[in-house]
């Protein structure tokens, strides 16, 4: 896996994190899991391209 992503995933999980805290504190808990939603759904879009060559390299080792 390229380290880069990890780091790039790390970080979105950071403000995630934070945005999460502060908006608890402030009371709007909706808005909270909105933004952790839409943290995840971010990882998950940055992870379709590393998917996608995981599935290519086990087609290849098993010649399907």
């Amino acid at each position: 896996m390229n380290i880069d992503l990890v780091f790039r995933i790390a970080g979105v999980g950071i403000i995630v994190a934070v945005l999460d805290i502060l908006l608890k504190k402030s009371g709007k808990d909706e808005q909270a899991m909105m933004t952790t939603i839409a943290g995840l759904v971010v990882v998950l879009m940055m992870l379709i391209g590393e998917i996608g060559t995981l599935f290519e390299t086990v087609r290849e080792v098993f010649g399907l």
